[in-house]
């Protein structure tokens, strides 16, 4: 059997590696271009999700988020009203965070003009790129940013197109999270 090597950052969490969910995520999807709308999607909820908690809390529950928010499906999510705020908000296998519920809910509605002014919100996304991926080549965990310039003017565009609960930070791991940005460590077995 092969030994492969993972990103050593843990991000100060013990046993952070001991997740099954989390090491099938590192090593199939963390980094790795996404061009599906409906996924970057979803990458952006669990991204402003985790705001203010571990990533390995989301990964954990991912797939109960996933369900709760109909696999976060954009022209779903963006007619959820009270009613299903009130549902969300009672669910205790998710993250219960109004603010956050209300976010999502109006970046859905957001994420939908996004997609009829640019034809997708892939075409919109990877356009700050000009398609291309950003790679790093880090040659320790340490020196992995938690945002950039580009972060800082993505998420400051994507503000004013009317998403919410977004910074510069969470767009950076946004980044991250549907390829734009290549942040495995170039000692990672699956960069």
């Amino acid at each position: 059997m092969i030994d492969k090597k993972r990103c050593d950052s843990n991000f100060g969490i013990k046993n952070y590696w001991t997740s099954e969910k989390l090491v099938l995520y590192h090593d199939t999807r963390w980094c790795k271009p996404e061009h599906n709308d409906n996924e970057q999607f979803a990458t952006l909820c669990l991204e402003l999700l985790s705001s203010g908690l571990s990533w390995k809390i989301i990964i954990e529950k991912e797939d109960k988020l996933r369900n709760a928010f109909c696999n976060f499906n954009p022209d779903v999510v963006a007619l959820y009203n009270e009613e299903k705020i009130n549902e969300l908000m009672s669910n205790s296998n998710i993250i219960r965070n109004i603010q956050k519920i209300k976010a999502i809910i109006n970046n859905a509605q957001v994420f939908l003009r996004v997609q009829e002014k640019y034809g997708s919100f892939n075409r919109y996304i990877w356009n700050f790129t000009n398609n291309k991926i950003i790679d790093n080549h880090l040659t320790n965990a340490q020196d992995m940013p938690n945002k950039t310039e580009l972060s800082e003017s993505i998420s400051n565009n994507m503000k004013k197109q009317g998403f919410q609960f977004i910074g510069p930070t969470i767009i950076y791991s946004f980044m991250q999270g549907i390829g734009i940005v290549n942040d495995h460590c170039e000692y990672c077995s699956y960069r």
